[in-house]
């Protein structure tokens, strides 16, 4: 198996007649999906996603894919290909097309639909291809076949790119549920269709790729949900991704049968279900679903909310229920549902939001304790199953993290795919496919890119690392004035703490420390501001760490008169 260096260079020019592959997101990482391909020439991308922030990214919003690498290049993409709706995978579009909003985007209907109402928040009216499974298109240099998969949103499409480098299947997420809600099953016979014409390339789902077996059917979560909505004697509340039709249609359902009316609540959800509905994904009985507003009017064991909320995100409805600053108000003997699975670096967040929720009284169901989830990616079991039938001559794992992607690897060469053609590559690193063979060829840029609030990739890794020593540690402030020609103080030093558990006062003890500093500076002849900021920084830091064994800011001013 080959696999990355940390001291990969530029990718040499790509050879006439080969493929390049670059991922910008989505290996090593659970989100930000994003894959170029490169021919004659000709780009073609697939996904463009985001990720969202841990607790080590505080105030930041999304994480977006580095569009560096095709910045210079954006006239010659023929397209982006999206595999489904998520927002792991569409959610760095507007991003991109802000650079250059006439880029065409080719999707199934329900994932255009998605993407245009995001697009329609940002002011952007994109050029839209609508694509079905079983449809072929000629997206500029590349033919692209698109192949129905099931996954844990409805109309979510493989894609295979031929080119004269080769065949690429480009899997999107997929699994293999046998008994789906909608009965639209992962096209197994087209898939070995395609294996039987050569797949030179395949990129595959990593997600569950370490979970062995196969992944139950959506379906059966309904008795679950009969057998909770049974139960629940007062208000039933529901979280999920804004995205999850299959799951919301199975509350629906437990809702009608059991006399409960349905409220969704958030923006994202509300507009979500009300284009699944519109597009006829959801279906709604007349009279179920009803504004939020009205709910007042009805009793308590009469009610339902859907909400987002389920990965414990600080501003979403759940989570603010739980902290108490929400219109809504969970009372003893609410019913909360999280009906989601917990993506990896959430945990923390959304156990905080169960121990909240259980506070108030709440009586919680989620994965832990209730088969209330099932996953939309496939498993070992299924895996294996695909790669007898797809036969690929390469293989790339994609879509998960470190050790998804090892696993991913060892099912792939289980089932005969030879070692040295599976490439477990990471963010940024080219794979060339030339005659026949994919190979590790070097690395462009693809660090991570912040947006935060209206400003996007302005915050670096310093400006982070700074907000979690203020968050951790607090900060001290310095006020020195100081004679502009000796470096002599004239005024201060003034010494404030904040959020660092050291009182005003007691920062009295280092004001000796930065006088001594500073007089020695000015003995010697340093007048410079810059460098008795640096001094003062040092004198108060190591005072600071020898009494107290901490490390907050320090923040010097240097005023000169």
């Amino acid at each position: 198996m080959s696999h990355p260096h940390p001291e990969l260079g530029a990718p040499p020019k790509l050879p006439k007649g080969g493929l390049r592959v670059t991922p910008l997101g989505g290996l090593g990482e659970i989100g930000r999906n994003m894959t170029v391909f490169e021919y004659g020439g000709r780009l073609l991308i697939v996904d463009c996603g985001v990720l969202f922030p841990e607790e080590e990214q505080p105030g930041i919003d999304l994480i977006l894919p580095d569009f560096t690498s095709i910045r210079d290049r954006l006239d010659d993409i023929d397209g982006i290909v999206l595999t489904h709706g998520h927002e792991d995978h569409i959610g760095g579009v507007p991003y991109l097309l802000r650079e250059k909003p006439d880029i065409p985007l080719i999707g199934s209907k329900l994932t255009l639909a998605l993407i245009e109402a995001k697009l329609q928040e940002h002011r952007i009216r994109p050029y839209t291809l609508e694509v079905k499974e079983g449809h072929t298109e000629r997206i500029g240099s590349f033919d692209c076949e698109f192949v129905a998969v099931n996954h844990s949103i409805p109309d979510a499409l493989a894609v295979a790119i031929r080119t004269p480098a080769g065949m690429v299947v480009h899997t999107g997420d997929f699994k293999m549920d046998q008994l789906p809600l909608d009965r639209r099953l992962t096209d197994l016979p087209a898939f070995a269709r395609l294996g039987e014409e050569g797949i030179d390339l395949l990129l595959s789902d990593s997600t569950n790729a370490e979970v062995p077996g196969f992944v139950p059917p959506e379906r059966d979560i309904s008795n679950v949900l009969r057998t909770v909505f049974a139960n629940a004697q007062k208000r039933i509340i529901v979280a999920s991704f804004a995205s999850h039709v299959h799951r919301i249609q199975q509350i629906l359902d437990a809702a009608h049968e059991y006399g409960r009316r349905v409220a969704f609540v958030g923006r994202s959800m509300v507009r979500n279900m009300g284009i699944a509905r519109e597009l006829g994904y959801l279906k709604v009985p007349a009279g179920l679903v009803v504004d939020v507003k009205t709910l007042d009017d009805l009793p308590d064991d009469e009610v339902v909310l859907v909400c987002t909320g389920s990965q414990g995100e600080p501003m979403a409805a759940l989570s603010r229920m739980a902290n108490r600053d929400h219109q809504i108000r969970i009372v003893p003997g609410d019913t909360v549902i999280l009906a989601s699975s917990l993506i990896p670096g959430n945990e923390n967040a959304v156990y905080r939001v169960i121990n909240g929720l259980t506070r108030w009284g709440a009586d919680v169901v989620h994965k832990g304790n209730a088969k209330v989830h099932v996953s939309g990616h496939a498993s070992a079991g299924e895996l294996l199953y695909f790669y007898n039938i797809c036969k690929p001559k390469n293989l790339m794992p994609v879509h998960g993290e470190w050790r998804h992607l090892r696993a991913n690897a060892e099912l792939g060469a289980l089932t005969g795919v030879p070692k040295d053609r599976i490439v477990i590559a990471e963010d940024g690193v080219v794979v060339d496919l030339v005659k026949g063979v994919a190979k590790i060829t070097g690395k462009v840029q693809a660090g991570y890119v912040y947006v935060d609030g209206l400003s996007v990739g302005d915050v670096t890794e310093t400006h982070l690392k700074d907000r979690r020593i203020l968050g951790d540690e607090g900060i001290i402030s310095v006020f020195v004035v100081v004679d502009s020609s000796t470096g002599k103080i004239v005024g201060g030093p003034d010494l404030h703490a904040r959020g660092s558990g050291i009182e005003d006062s007691a920062l009295s003890g280092v004001v000796p420390k930065i006088d001594e500093a500073l007089a020695k500076a000015a003995q010697d002849g340093v007048a410079d501001a810059h460098q008795l900021q640096q001094l003062i920084r040092r004198s108060v830091g190591k005072w600071v760490s020898d009494n107290y064994r901490r490390r907050p800011m320090i923040l010097p001013v240097v005023v000169e008169v």
